[in-house]
């Protein structure tokens, strides 16, 4: 049975993935860090998983892991003169440094697997340049990049690509759609007139990881409604 490790599975997208992946007969470990996750389905179990911390313990994953997901983020829109340079840092710990531990981590067991693939998050805002980004658009610019120079070293053993969602509704975006004039506001800037929904996300990443995708590899994918391209 495949294997496939998504960190940050407590919630949002990770969570969606984490069951759309479970119904596909394979083995789904998830991990979460402050907010306890348990499931039910034979297909899928979490995990506690802090990727800050110096090691991380992966002692729960197989010796063969066909994907990896990475899941983690923050939404935190401030203007650029209030960010610290500290706040940029702790940032970029969390979406860059952790998936970088995160992938040479596991990178043995992936190389153990004869179709394995990463795949990865970015944000509409690194394509676009958006005001009060500056912070996420940094991180993200740099998992961009780091997207496509792995993918590059790892070819043609492991696929590794990044998926830039725009404003989707998840809980890491709540404060952004916390009443039905933000909702529809937010909408009406995406040339589809709604914002995303973690099933959107979550199909095409089902898509990457499985072997309908075998020829794509080091692209940056955007789900976002038509944002980045479209001018309605």
């Amino acid at each position: 049975m495949s294997s496939y490790l998504i960190v940050g599975a407590s919630s949002g997208i990770g969570k969606a993935l984490a069951h759309t992946l479970a119904e596909t007969e394979v083995h789904v470990y998830g991990t979460y860090n402050t907010s306890a996750e348990h499931s039910d389905h034979p297909n899928l179990s979490y995990h506690h998983l802090n990727v800050l911390d110096e090691v991380l313990p992966l002692d729960f994953l197989p010796d063969s892991l066909t994907g990896l997901v990475y899941c983690p983020g923050t939404i935190d829109l401030k203007p650029f003169k209030r960010i610290s340079p500290t706040d940029f840092v702790a940032d970029y710990e969390l979406q860059v440094v952790g998936a970088i531990k995160t992938i040479q981590a596991v990178l043995p067991k992936l190389l153990n697997s004869a179709n394995a693939t990463i795949t990865l998050f970015s944000t509409v805002a690194v394509e676009l340049g958006m005001p009060f980004h500056s912070k996420v658009a940094a991180s993200k610019g740099a998992i961009e990049g780091l997207t496509r120079a792995l993918a590059a070293e790892f070819a043609p053993t492991i696929r590794v690509n990044c998926i830039a969602p725009s404003l989707t509704d998840t809980p890491l975006a709540a404060s952004l759609l916390n009443s039905d004039q933000k909702r529809e506001a937010g909408g009406l800037r995406h040339p589809m007139k709604r914002v995303g929904t973690t099933a959107d996300i979550a199909n095409l990443a089902e898509f990457l990881l499985s072997d309908r995708a075998s020829w794509i590899t080091g692209q940056i994918m955007h789900v976002d409604g038509g944002m980045s391209t479209l001018r309605t």
